[in-house]
């Protein structure tokens, strides 16, 4: 019967794409969505593969005549030969993205919203360095009485343990990450969604590609290997122009990320370092680097 719109993971693109059930010779508008994230979980080849199944006869001139704003506007409304578009959104932009950008897309227009690759200026990031076993903390953070939704973001081992403590004491809790059905993982986000369920524990596939209206708090129980995953899980919280704060719990397991997570909270202007993350020795100096200390006035006797 045909349609106007495919929304699609990579790998079943392709298989409808290379079966013939799908061409896209009159496709005028693709949206790359969670570029990064889908670059970085392996899928860079495959979205290369669909983005070759782009004609090339509706490709915009990279000439003089693409900014030529007449031009576009009868173009875009003649219907005929109509010149495609391809949108990337993105929360950062590694090398592999904008190696992407440069290969596929003609007349690059760049639009920030916010800072690219930095937490959100509304939201207030908060760290606690302490012991694995002194995460327990985490109940009397939520005594502070903050409304609900709240996310609790964890590891894949700790998630569903930590949602039957949280409903043992008398939060309602639901969980999410990859070893749930596709039924089950809309069931939690409608309860969340509806009130009915005041907490999510989840792992990160919550922080990529899922919409939480009003969450003004974020728990990172465990945190993120590396800050872009980090950026993109404080972003569930202070959008659309609200307020939001994010509460991390680190141990010295996290040393890795010390450095640039007390890089990302001093460029905030609603947050302050924690004087044990600023002083401690593995976030003075990027992980990797060579330290090389000054040579001292040395006095030799003879």
């Amino acid at each position: 019967m045909g349609c106007e719109i495919v929304i699609a993971t990579p790998g079943r693109l392709i298989d409808v794409l290379e079966n013939c059930s799908l061409v896209l010779s009159r496709c005028t508008y693709v949206i790359l969505d969670e570029a990064d994230r889908m670059i970085d979980m392996g899928f860079e080849p495959d979205v290369q593969k669909i983005l070759e199944h782009m004609p090339v006869s509706n490709q915009k001139p990279d000439t003089d005549e693409a900014d030529n704003p007449e031009k576009m506007l009868a173009n875009f409304e003649s219907g005929k030969r109509k010149y495609h578009q391809t949108v990337v959104f993105t929360a950062t932009m590694p090398p592999a993205v904008e190696r992407l950008d440069r290969s596929y897309l003609r007349r690059l227009a760049v639009v920030y919203i916010g800072s690219s690759g930095k937490p959100h200026e509304c939201v207030e990031q908060k760290v606690f360095l302490m012991s694995e076993s002194e995460k327990k903390k985490l109940l009397a953070i939520l005594e502070q009485g903050f409304d609900p939704p709240i996310i609790i973001f964890v590891s894949q081992k700790d998630c569903d343990a930590l949602a039957k403590s949280l409903e043992k004491m008398g939060y309602n809790a639901c969980t999410l990450h990859s070893g749930k059905g596709q039924e089950q993982l809309e069931f939690a986000l409608s309860n969340l969604k509806a009130g009915s369920k005041d907490i999510l524990v989840a792992t990160d596939v919550a922080g990529h590609g899922i919409d939480i209206q009003d969450v003004f708090i974020i728990v990172n129980y465990d945190m993120a290997k590396n800050t872009e995953d980090y950026i993109h899980l404080i972003g569930c919280t202070g959008r659309a122009g609200k307020s939001g704060v994010a509460i991390t719990f680190l141990t010295k397991e996290d040393s890795a990320v010390f450095y640039e997570l007390k890089q990302a909270i001093l460029e905030s202007p609603v947050s302050s370092c924690l004087p044990k993350l600023a002083s401690h020795p593995d976030a003075q100096h990027k992980p990797g680097t060579i330290l090389t200390k000054k040579h001292q006035e040395e006095t030799i006797f003879a």
